[in-house]
């Protein structure tokens, strides 16, 4: 998108946002030459930290092509929030939609207009210990099979050591690198034209999230994990050593119980 359309409201969001970004981190961008400079696109991103989107929507805006955001759709109906998110561009996600597809309308909307739309596949802040991407949900590969746009990885990394996930103060001091490699098309073209079954999707997905996953091996110069992080799995592990110790404290209050009734 040439910057003359990046319009009035994502030119005051960059104004106010930019220069703290400025003063907080330092530059390491690479991969702009990845970036399409027309036609609609998709980008997928690793999250790592809570001011991670703010950052990485600075890189894209210095490449031409703004990010459009994907939120729920009800941050955009009233206030100056919704005045804001409807001004820059941003994208509603209309999940009380029954159709998985339908919920993604607006994004599939956005490509065809010749927009990039961002996706952020893991859905939340990753729980992988060492800050790698974790498993991702599908909503990146649904709009990618429909408009068959092009899907450009992203990793970022830097973020996460001014303010790492889920903490509450960040480390100001000595100043962070925000660290971003942005890399070629995922090649999804043998996922073309076939029943968009869920075992599909999720196979494009894991196309989509190795693809992110080698760019930020790249930048850390580390190989991450074989498989990766599965936040259901952790909540099954949970549920278990839950249900395990609940029924060991059951188990030891009616040996206690039996011994008291036996004297």
């Amino acid at each position: 998108m040439p910057r003359r359309r990046i319009g009035f409201w994502y030119r005051f969001a960059a104004v106010i946002c930019k220069p703290p970004l400025v003063v907080l981190l330092r530059r390491d961008w690479r991969g702009m030459e990845h970036i399409p400079a027309e036609g609609g696109f998709i980008t997928a991103v690793n999250h790592n930290s809570h001011i991670d989107p703010f950052a990485y929507a600075h890189f894209q805006y210095n490449t031409g092509r703004v990010p459009r955001f994907l939120a729920k759709s009800g941050l955009f109906k009233k206030g100056f929030v919704g005045a804001a998110m409807r001004g820059t561009g941003q994208i509603p996600v209309y999940r009380e939609s029954t159709d998985a597809l339908s919920a993604f309308r607006a994004a599939i909307e956005a490509v065809d207009r010749g927009e990039c739309v961002a996706f952020y596949p893991e859905g939340t802040l990753t729980r992988d210990p060492d800050g790698w991407p974790m498993t991702a949900k599908t909503g990146a590969a649904r709009v990618a099979l429909q408009t068959k746009c092009p899907v450009i990885p992203v990793a970022q990394w830097g973020c996460n050591e001014l303010l790492p996930p889920y903490a509450k103060k960040p480390h100001l001091l000595p100043r962070k690198t925000h660290r971003v490699l942005a890399g070629p098309p995922v090649d999804l073209a043998r996922f073309y034209d076939r029943e968009m079954t869920a075992d599909l999707l999720k196979e494009a997905t894991e196309v989509i999230m190795a693809a992110v996953t080698a760019q930020l091996e790249q930048i850390r110069g580390e190989k991450a994990p074989e498989t990766p992080y599965d936040p259901r799995l952790e909540r099954i592990e949970q549920r278990r050593r839950t249900q395990a110790q609940t029924q060991t404290h059951q188990k030891s209050g009616q040996t206690v119980q039996e011994e008291g009734l036996g004297k």
